[in-house]
């Protein structure tokens, strides 16, 4: 049972909705997988939660 995790900012729905048809796809074209079995979990942050050499995503970029 293949377990897809993405980490992403947050997205709308049909964003997700369309990704997660297309990986389920993948997964079953490429490993043969059922469709039934293949499962995709997203885990969206914030930039309060979520840093980029050693800045906060929320706080204002150095320049």
């Amino acid at each position: 049972m293949p377990i897809v995790t993405i980490q992403q900012f947050p997205r709308p729905l049909e964003q997700k909705r369309e990704l997660a048809r297309r990986i389920t796809q993948a997964f079953a074209e490429v490993y043969g997988a059922d469709e039934a079995t293949v499962q995709v979990f997203f885990s969206e942050v914030d930039g309060e939660d979520w840093a980029k050499g050693g800045v906060m995503g929320c706080d204002p970029k150095p320049e």
